[in-house]
């Protein structure tokens, strides 16, 4: 017997969008299971076949995925002690048009969930999105994404120590994962790893005698932050994939 899921669930679980949404497209009627509208809470198996209406497809489309080049002094999510969310950043004055002069697309750029944190004294890569599929794929609890760093920091790294940076450390009570720490040149550290805790990278280099004096997110999965301004954005393009 096949065991059974909430529709929603299932849903996210193809990658057709996120659970929200899914129950957002299930109050609409915009679902069927085996030819039938759907209802909320409503229970399937992986035999079941679900179809979305062109009204949620369309939807689903239609979403904007952006990418920013987030500049110390910003914070990835909610404005926090008087600094401002680099959702502020979003606008016509910078946007990047790149090497092949891309227009600003002419799409709401509304309700843009960062994807991942960058904290307040890093910069680099950020991802702000409306699709809840790229947002699980990047953050969600099984994301085999990886996000890389290079470090600029001062003190003395030993050869343990820098043993310890690629597995061994452990914070808030539990263990890392393994990450690749190797050196970029003599005061700088290229970083990559696939969990983003609260401050980790600084706080790996702590546990080391190291600190970091710059922090910067050069890539996210295979989307390099590239010749992307500071302070400049521009919309992931439909061939691109993380």
């Amino acid at each position: 017997m096949q065991s059974s899921e909430r529709l929603s669930k299932r849903m996210a679980h193809l990658g057709l969008c996120s659970r929200r949404e899914a129950d957002g497209y299930i109050e609409q009627g915009w679902v069927k299971v085996n030819g039938q509208v759907a209802v909320l809470g409503q229970k399937v198996t992986p035999a079941d076949r679900i179809e979305l209406a062109p009204q949620a497809r369309r939807s689903i489309g239609g979403k904007v995925t952006v990418l920013l080049h987030k500049p110390v002094g910003y914070v990835s999510a909610q404005a926090e002690k008087g600094y401002r969310p680099a959702a502020e950043l979003i606008g016509a004055d910078n946007y990047f048009s790149g090497s092949h002069n891309v227009p600003m697309p002419n799409l709401p750029l509304r309700s843009l969930a960062p994807a991942g944190r960058l904290d307040i004294d890093s910069t680099g890569l950020l991802v702000l999105t409306q699709d809840g599929r790229i947002a699980k794929k990047i953050i969600g609890e099984n994301s085999s994404i990886d996000k890389e760093y290079l470090v600029r920091v001062s003190g003395n790294l030993s050869p343990e120590g820098l043993q310890l940076l690629n597995h061994g450390l452990s914070l808030d009570g539990e263990k890392l994962l393994p990450a690749q720490v190797t050196w970029q040149n003599r005061d700088q550290l290229r970083f990559i790893l696939r969990q983003g805790k609260k401050r980790q990278i600084r706080r790996m280099c702590e546990l080391v005698g190291l600190r970091v004096v710059g922090l910067k997110r050069v890539r996210i999965g295979k989307i390099r932050l590239g010749d992307l301004p500071q302070g400049k954005w521009r919309v992931l393009q439909e061939h691109e994939r993380f």
